[in-house]
């Protein structure tokens, strides 16, 4: 069992440094890389802005209810903004695009793997990982932030919608309490996380992927384990990245 993890583990970063190591050399397949963006971007625009959206909703309702009894519901602007940049929009960002995107690429190299399309890369001289896991790693690792931003604008917007309409709080007093309260460090730990959850993500569906085995029971297998593991591994990534953070900052 220890062996067989260790294994699992060596694997994992090895694909990692080799995907790395790919983007620096040709071809570049520019190609796929934008498609895969688009994919991972636009694709996870809709779902991503909805679940932000509601998540700042709640937060406004959960926090005034709270500060209510404090005489301090004119802080809901401010706990709302510092909860979703620092922490609830790049998790929730992270878990949207593993639910989505990381299952969609453990499906897709799987499927490729068992119909013996990737075996006839190599026989044509094509490096799968080239080909197929640098541009994925490339593509969640810059798109996850920008959909982070926009998550968290968005959730922000729906605390203020919230607090304005079902709450009575006056819209200058929840902009300014937000913006005042959002300083370098929110942001610097807001924008380290996103990068980090995108390559996990990727690279976990590509070993998954890759690892696939048993023809099409393996690919849902696959699939399934590539949420679990990805999820795992940002809510334990999150800890440790916000430890040394905080520490730094």
């Amino acid at each position: 069992m220890l062996q067989s993890w260790v294994l699992e583990v060596q694997d994992f970063t090895l694909l990692g440094a080799r995907s790395i190591s790919s983007f620096f050399r040709r071809p570049l397949y520019l190609r796929e890389t934008f498609q895969q963006m688009d994919i991972v971007g636009v694709g996870s625009l809709s779902i991503s802005c909805l679940t932000a959206f509601f998540t700042g909703a709640v937060l406004a309702l959960q926090t005034s209810n709270t500060l209510s009894s404090f005489g301090a519901v004119g802080y809901t602007g401010q706990l709302v903004a510092v909860s979703l940049v620092r922490e609830l929009g790049p998790v929730l960002t992270a878990v949207v695009v593993a639910g989505r995107v990381g299952s969609g690429i453990a499906s897709e190299l799987g499927s490729m793997l068992i119909g013996e399309q990737i075996n006839a890369m190599r026989s044509l001289g094509t490096d799968p990982i080239k080909k197929l896991v640098t541009p994925r790693v490339v593509a969640c690792t810059t798109m996850v932030p920008v959909l982070t931003v926009i998550a968290d604008l968005v959730g922000i917007m729906g605390g203020f919608f919230v607090a304005t309409i079902f709450l009575g709080i006056s819209p200058s007093l929840f902009l300014t309490s937000a913006y005042d309260r959002l300083d370098y460090s929110d942001l610097v730990q807001g924008l380290a996380k996103p990068p980090i959850f995108g390559f996990l993500i990727a690279i976990v569906g590509c070993h998954r992927g890759l690892g696939t085995y048993g023809g099409t029971e393996g690919v849902g297998r696959s699939t399934t384990q590539s949420v679990v593991t990805s999820m795992i591994l940002i809510f334990i990534s999150n800890f440790f990245i916000t430890r040394i953070l905080l520490t730094i900052l």
